[in-house]
């Protein structure tokens, strides 16, 4: 019933306003990547905003938690700061707790993490043959949180329908929305 009305709408539309609402739509998308890019610069990571995928962090983060980062050169990593960090062959970052720092004598800083809710420490996630982090492999420290706003990123990623099922009604909304 909804997909017909949408037709008939699109139907009643002349093809300036079809255009109109087109070009809204790629204002949208265009002004949300501007913010993120913006964002980027201001917090100087790659990633401002994450979200924590799993319970490794509890009872400090829960699943589905929106944690705001930055990555400061200048600012020297601590022991007991939350960190998100990047693994060569996977994907995606992991969110935890700074364990151990190893200072060598030139100033090169290399660091062992652990979660929060786990049992030994991250030198099992770590690619073969690698015991520490460096300084390039972080993303971001988390400054602050925002519980459970990010449970909808795991819908979407658990669910695949559910992701394209929203995007397609936000696509009509726009479409449709004469505003």
């Amino acid at each position: 019933m909804m997909s017909l009305d949408f037709l008939n709408d699109v139907r009643r539309m002349n093809k300036r306003q079809l255009y109109y609402q087109v070009l809204n739509f790629g204002m949208i998308v265009s002004s949300a990547l501007m913010i993120w890019k913006g964002l980027m610069v201001l917090t100087g990571s790659e990633s401002p905003i994450v979200v924590v995928l799993s319970g490794s962090m509890e009872p400090a983060f829960h699943r589905g938690d929106l944690l705001f980062l930055t990555n400061r050169i200048e600012d020297p990593i601590r022991v007991g700061e939350i960190v998100v960090f990047r693994i060569e062959g996977r994907e995606i970052p992991i969110v935890h707790r700074v364990l151990k720092i190893h200072e060598k004598e030139n100033g090169d800083i290399k660091f062992l993490t652990k979660g929060d809710n786990n049992s030994v420490d991250d030198r099992g996630l770590y690619k073969q043959g690698q015991h520490w982090l460096e300084k390039k492999d972080v993303v971001g420290r988390a400054r602050g949180f925002v519980p459970y706003i990010g449970i909808v990123t795991i819908l979407m990623n658990d669910y695949p329908k559910f992701k394209y099922a929203v995007l397609v009604l936000l696509g009509l909304f726009v479409l449709v929305h004469r505003e």
